[in-house]
């Protein structure tokens, strides 16, 4: 697995820096993420809520929910319980006035939280998602295990990450993207100029497709399927237990 982390000058390991960035970013982060996607994220969020709605959860796990975005959009599968869990207390602060702004409060419950040592018992949700934080889990596989433990059996567990095109074309203008105007989107705009080229750089080398099923089937996981999203730059990833 990789071991690119956000600032390369540190002796913290890659889950401190991961806080750190997150807690420097936290008040630009919704902003800019519209702005480098185009807002296209928005559907792709969107299409992780109708898959999760399919299996009618009463409660629902978010990791790495950041601000909230996803956690909010999941509150239309009517869940009863939405947990978002996070480790950078800056950015779930900012969810949780999202939340309460849009009268979520007893719906939604914002965690600050490590994906690789969740603080749940086994076998508590009917449905799991991660939305462009799996690939800053320390350890990838330690984080899935964990999710895999507090997924109910049958439940349903949702990735959303990005991934690289496979077609040549749309292969080298996401390179030219994600490795130059990516960055300096996020140099010009973000008071952490390292922040957004550790994210396009981690992406860039994160598993994806094919790869990404196999170290799920490994896990424990079942019923693994990948849906490619614009040409390929993100993919969601659906599985169950």
């Amino acid at each position: 697995m990789s071991k690119i982390k956000p600032y390369k000058n540190s002796d913290l390991g890659k889950k401190e820096q991961v806080t750190q960035m997150f807690d420097n970013i936290s008040g630009d982060y919704d902003g800019l993420n519209r702005v480098i996607s185009f807002g296209v994220d928005v559907k792709w969020r969107n299409k992780v809520v109708d898959i999760v709605k399919e299996a009618q959860p009463e409660t629902v796990l978010d990791i790495a929910t950041g601000t909230g975005d996803l956690a909010i959009n999941l509150a239309q599968t009517n869940a009863s319980r939405i947990v978002g869990l996070d480790i950078s207390s800056g950015m779930l602060e900012i969810g949780k006035k999202k939340i309460k702004t849009k009268n979520l409060d007893n719906k939604i419950e914002m965690v600050l939280g490590d994906s690789e040592k969740l603080p749940f018992k086994d076998n508590t949700f009917d449905a799991i998602t991660v939305a462009f934080g799996i690939r800053n889990f320390e350890n990838l596989e330690n984080g899935l295990i964990e999710i895999l433990r507090v997924l109910k059996h049958n439940g349903t567990f949702v990735i959303l990450e990005t991934s690289v095109p496979t077609k040549a074309l749309f292969k080298a203008g996401y390179n030219l993207y994600t490795k130059n105007i990516m960055p300096l989107i996020g140099k010009l705009f973000s008071k952490d100029r390292s922040a957004y080229k550790y994210l396009s750089e981690s992406a860039s080398v994160f598993p994806y497709g094919e790869a990404l099923n196999n170290i799920l089937r490994k896990i424990g996981f079942i019923n693994v399927e990948d849906f490619p999203q614009t040409f390929g730059v993100a993919t969601i990833y659906k599985s169950s237990k």
